[in-house]
């Protein structure tokens, strides 16, 4: 009995610690968002009985008010043309920009870098992009909303930090062999850089879909209204419908979340080794 009492491993105190604490900020992310599961679930006679009490009857009938009265389609169909759109051309683009700034293969890359990160830390130039929509007749336009998102500092901070981490060797063997610049980036570097790529796409893709001020400022027009923009229209209507609201609000959420679950396994990758690196 003594032997083993003596030979048992020690308890790893800090270990525990950890977990716990991990346990604790797991419950409180995702309580509200349970909370939001439980009260769309609910029957507005249920809700007004108590708020806060788990559900005891699925109803799946809120999620057809919502995606009905909230004409939720055209704005769903006109945040995906815009999410999409717009996280391609950024993504492409980017890749092309990145690469000659990660290889130095651009006079002042190292300017152009540190140039992206303090534009990190600026404020939205509202009132000059406003005046530069206006002139260009971009003003209430579909097209000039999408170009307002082709852009994105932190998106190519990770992607040229990233393309560092990828041997130089690999460039001179290509162009060796005859490979050209366009080739090289599409067949060669990309495979290589999927991490990243997924990465900046999925934070650019949500930066868009939750983007609620510049739907505001610049679409008037119903019909070209996304779907946080048509948020605000609906709770406006059936902002006392509580459970219909927050069944409103899942089906908003459920694009990226669908996007985030199939491209994670890239996101800690392209994360990690795109913003320490360089």
């Amino acid at each position: 009995m003594n032997d083993t009492m003596i030979n048992r491993p020690p308890i790893k105190w800090g270990k525990i610690l950890s977990y716990a604490v991990l346990v604790i900020f797991a419950i409180v992310y995702a309580g509200p968002l349970i909370m939001l599961v439980n009260t769309s679930l609910k029957t507005l006679p249920d809700f007004m009985k108590s708020a806060t009490s788990l559900v005891t009857s699925l109803n799946f009938q809120n999620f057809a008010e919502a995606w009905t009265k909230a004409n939720f389609p055209r704005y769903l169909t006109n945040s995906l043309i815009y999410t999409v759109s717009a996280t391609l051309v950024f993504v492409v683009t980017a890749i092309f920009v990145a690469y000659p700034i990660s290889r130095g293969y651009v006079k002042g890359a190292n300017l152009i870098l540190t140039m992206f990160v303090i534009a990190l830390f600026l404020p939205p130039a509202l009132i000059p992009q406003f005046q530069l929509m206006l002139l260009l007749g971009l003003y209430n336009n579909p097209l000039g909303y999408i170009l307002l998102f082709t852009i994105n500092p932190i998106g190519m901070v990770i992607l040229v930090n990233y393309i560092k981490t990828i041997p130089k060797e690999l460039d001179e063997a290509a162009a060796l062999d005859g490979c050209g610049y366009l080739r090289f980036v599409t067949a060669i570097l990309f495979p290589l850089i999927r991490p990243a790529v997924a990465t900046v796409a999925v934070l650019h893709a949500i930066g868009i879909w939750n983007e609620l001020i510049l739907p505001t400022i610049y679409l008037t027009n119903k019909d070209y209204y996304p779907i946080t923009r048509g948020m605000i229209v609906f709770q406006g209507v059936y902002g006392s419908n509580w459970p219909t609201l927050a069944a409103a609000v899942l089906i908003m959420t459920l694009p990226m979340l669908a996007i985030f679950l199939l491209l994670q396994r890239y996101i800690i990758s392209g994360l990690t080794q795109g913003a320490v690196k360089g």
